[in-house]
């Protein structure tokens, strides 16, 4: 290889890495925007929250491990205090309390669809199914630490928590399902994924 073909190589290698980085960045923010969005309802502790539409969003444009990543650093983000949870808040407080069981439950969601999306990333039925799988691994994560948090059994953690969301969230899955693979597809086509 003469130097100018791997000077070459190393510069594509770091565009590369830049854009990935830029788009890791750019997720991040989106789910910075879009999850303190929210809707309190009267019976629950648990608000309806766009930060799971955005996840789907970070993990059909990123795939499994950036998107994952990105959420991390969004999770680091309200951890520090900065009001990107629902409502507005942030801090450790929130990730301890009653609905930190949904924030930490997102990351494994993230991975779950993530994995699905990117093995199969033609194959809609599978997709719907790792998203569906990934959600309910969240609502189990965020059901468990309710419970304990609130004092509740599991089954009223799950009345308060989880059945409230399912048609919402299955309507989010349906919108990830449309318009990610539509923004993956513009990306590539710019030369950005």
């Amino acid at each position: 290889m003469n130097a100018n073909t791997q000077s070459d190589s190393v510069s594509n290698i770091s565009q590369g890495n830049t854009k990935a980085l830029a788009l890791i960045g750019v997720m991040a923010a989106v789910t910075c925007v879009m999850g303190p969005l929210s809707i309190p309802l009267p019976f629950s502790p648990v608000p309806i929250s766009l930060t799971n539409l955005a996840v789907y969003f970070s993990v059909y444009i990123l795939g499994m491990k950036k998107g994952s990543i990105s959420y991390i650093i969004y999770l680091l983000i309200g951890f520090v205090g900065l009001p990107v949870f629902s409502s507005f808040t942030g801090g450790p407080g929130k990730l301890l309390g009653p609905t930190g069981g949904y924030l930490i439950g997102f990351l494994f969601m993230a991975v779950i669809c993530g994995l699905f999306i990117d093995k199969w990333p033609d194959n809609i039925y599978l997709g719907f199914l790792g998203m569906v799988i990934g959600t309910l691994v969240m609502y189990v994560f965020g059901s468990v630490w309710l419970a304990y948090q609130a004092g509740l059994s599991f089954q009223n953690a799950l009345i308060a928590g989880v059945i409230p969301f399912i048609p919402g969230d299955l309507a989010k899955i349906v919108i990830a399902m449309l318009i990610g693979p539509q923004i993956t597809k513009r990306l590539k086509k710019a030369g950005l994924n």
